[in-house]
């Protein structure tokens, strides 16, 4: 590689973060307001460049932190997004990741000195995004309703145990589909992902209903 090779020079990577929480049965993702150009005044992901000194996590998660005041969230890398225009600065690789979380255990800033705004927006009731964060999002809706099928993600949102009716209507609102409750219950538990707790709770103010947890050290497995 010949590093004075022009054609090597004036790129950098973007760190993208598609964060996501259900709220009273509502699918939304956090989006934050630009207070700068390039799209000022737009809403985007948030998300930042890439410092050359720093990992990427790392770098992803100095962003959040720096434009929403949010730390210690999971993220997971789901896509690579390398347009040669994707940014109007430079050429911008994005590297864009996932998480979702509980909204009551995470608050925000609403304005930082790089952003003037931020919020939960449902996915039904956008703004036009900067960049090609439209599009991201649309490959992160995706990748959730796979994940959620798939693997244990949704234990970050209820970290510390959920109902059954609770998390049957995050699965329907992320996937876009009602399931029957009994028929839920029984395909959930036979995953062997999760497990009974002593504890109950009441959901949406009716008769208390047991808490279950998601068990440690689960490997990928069908869900729905």
């Amino acid at each position: 590689m010949d590093v004075l090779n022009p054609r090597y020079q004036n790129q950098g990577i973007h760190v993208i973060s598609a964060i996501f929480t259900v709220d009273k049965g509502v699918t939304k993702v956090l989006i934050i307001r630009r207070k700068y150009d390039p799209y000022q005044g737009m809403w985007s992901l948030v998300s930042g460049s890439l410092y050359n000194d720093e990992e990427v996590l790392d770098g992803l998660k100095r962003e959040v932190k720096e434009k929403t005041g949010i730390e210690n969230i999971h993220l997971e890398l789901f896509d690579v997004f390398g347009a040669v225009d994707r940014s109007p600065a430079m050429r911008m690789v994005g590297l864009a990741y996932l998480g979702i979380v509980d909204k009551e255990k995470y608050h925000f800033l609403k304005e930082t000195m790089k952003t003037s705004d931020a919020d939960w927006v449902s996915l039904d009731h956008l703004p036009p995004l900067a960049f090609d964060h439209a599009l991201i999002l649309e490959k992160a809706k995706e990748v959730l309703s796979v994940r959620i099928r798939k693997t244990d993600i949704l234990k970050h949102l209820y970290p510390n145990g959920f109902t059954m009716p609770e998390i049957q209507k995050v699965y329907e609102s992320i996937l876009k589909k009602t399931f029957d409750r009994r028929n839920f219950r029984k395909k959930l538990l036979s995953t062997g992902m999760i497990e009974e707790t002593s504890r109950v709770e009441k959901f949406d103010g009716k008769k208390p209903a047991k808490i279950y947890i998601f068990k440690e050290n689960m490997e990928d497995r069908d869900v729905f």
